[in-house]
């Protein structure tokens, strides 16, 4: 089902270990990239001069295939025609079916969008008004938004600043007596720590959900997300791991969540429900809401996920060509991956900067590697807790706390995002590694810029 792991840069140590364990595990299994090797990113070795003061471009070729995402062809094209010249929905419960048997879940349903799917999830836990949600703030509004209209509060939690992923401790923290559940993101397709939010939830009676809409095939400890949480949502959007334009899917593994969640969302399902069903009295009208996926999106999603491993298997393997060589460069790093977790990649390959170790701001850094000709960008992504939506009492049952948190902060200060590579591409690679030589090489005099 899953592709065979590959090294993942930046490899934590087990859940338990302490941070400072893990930064000394981190520090001494370190690998070089030639730069370092080579004393260029000391500056000891002769320097080449920047594309910033006149000198060449390191990266000259297009990126060409190597960042082309979807990838789409013949198969997916007749997949599409066939709906056409056939109207009907019956790609729909294939999908279902297929997804069921490929991910070894119980049940699941397709709908037109992740939004959809999680909207679903937070009816279908029918927790009273004014129940609490764990959530990180560094996340897409569909994760928090949708809970209004159920009467649930998001509780923000800050994220581990190592993974992007919501921090477990943070989250313990934030504990109150109305807390009821708790929703981590698998950000940019880096698993999250699901066996200790587990551990924590058994803890305190939590049921756990998951937004795996980055992460459709990424795994811990071989288990796929999707599987750790009592339902969990995926998307399907063109950027996605999964992609078919627009679609999503939500897993649920109790029979009450799957038939009070599909329910609100489409109006003949409740038909195939078992005869004990309390929901099939709803059949002809559902619960008010028509989300269900569409069936070119289906079909496409039928054939995409038949590529799932492969695909995924091709961007890590193109990715960690080039990252596996950046590791070394002074105060870079990568969003770190445990050894137990085969991740994936959404539509990011995503470093961190500390600028005080690098010896550069992110701003000259990313300046100077645009000049090189490599797509680079300061990333900084929104915080639901900063928006209107959630400092305003009337959408909500009582109004979310709007915390500080400060790892959340600090990734928008020092996250850098290349293209995600899809496949891979050597010559491209090696001007990348030229380019990021050439900017550590004089990453004293870039300073802050």
């Amino acid at each position: 089902m899953n592709a065979t792991p590959l090294p993942a840069g930046g490899d934590r140590t087990p859940a338990r270990a302490t941070r400072r364990r893990f930064l000394a595990a981190a520090g001494a299994t370190a690998v070089l990239s030639p730069a370092s090797l080579s004393g260029a990113a000391s500056g000891s070795a002769p320097r080449e001069k920047l594309a910033l003061q006149g000198g060449p471009k390191a990266v000259t070729l297009p990126p060409g295939e190597a960042t082309r995402w979807p990838v789409f062809g013949e198969e997916e094209e007749r997949a599409v025609l066939a709906v056409l010249r056939d109207p009907g929905y019956a790609p729909i419960p294939l999908l279902e079916s297929e997804w069921k048997e490929h991910f070894r879940v119980p049940f699941a349903r397709a709908y037109c969008n992740g939004t959809s799917a999680l909207t679903t999830m937070f009816f279908a836990l029918d927790l009273p008004p004014g129940s609490e949600i764990l959530v990180p703030s560094y996340t897409f509004f569909s994760t928090v938004a949708p809970m209004r209209f159920f009467g649930l509060v998001p509780v923000f939690v800050d994220i581990d600043p190592h993974t992007l992923n919501l921090d477990v401790d943070d989250a313990r923290r934030r504990l109150t007596k109305h807390t009821r559940a708790i929703l981590p993101v698998h950000f940019n397709g880096l698993p999250c720590e699901m066996d200790r939010i587990g551990e924590l939830a058994r803890e305190k009676g939590l049921i756990v959900l998951e937004n795996a809409c980055h992460a459709d095939g990424a795994t811990l400890q071989g288990r796929s997300m999707g599987s750790w949480g009592s339902m969990a949502a995926f998307s399907f959007q063109f950027s996605k791991p999964l992609p078919t334009i627009e679609g999503g899917l939500a897993v649920y593994h109790q029979r009450e969540y799957y038939e009070r969640g599909s329910t609100l969302a489409d109006t003949f399902n409740q038909q195939t429900f078992a005869p004990d069903s309390p929901y099939r009295r709803y059949n002809g009208s559902g619960l008010g809401l028509k989300l269900r996926i569409h069936p070119m999106s289906a079909a496409l999603a039928r054939v995409q996920l038949r590529k799932l491993d492969r695909h995924n298997a091709d961007k890590l393997a193109a990715i960690r060509r080039l990252n596996d060589r950046l590791r070394g460069l002074p105060g870079l790093r990568e969003q770190s991956a445990r050894a137990d977790m085969q991740r994936t990649y959404f539509s990011w390959n995503l470093f961190l900067l500390d600028e005080a170790e690098a010896g550069m701001s992110r701003e000259a850094c990313v300046k100077a590697l645009k000049a090189e000709g490599v797509p680079a960008t300061a990333h900084v992504y929104t915080l639901q807790h900063k928006l209107t939506l959630y400092a305003e009492s009337q959408w909500w049952h009582h109004l979310p706390a709007l915390p500080e948190l400060p790892a959340s902060e600090k990734a928008n200060r020092c996250a850098i995002a290349l293209p995600r590579f899809t496949r891979d591409s050597p010559e491209l690679v090696d001007q990348y590694v030229r380019a990021f030589e050439k900017v550590w090489a004089h990453r004293r005099e870039l300073g802050s810029g």
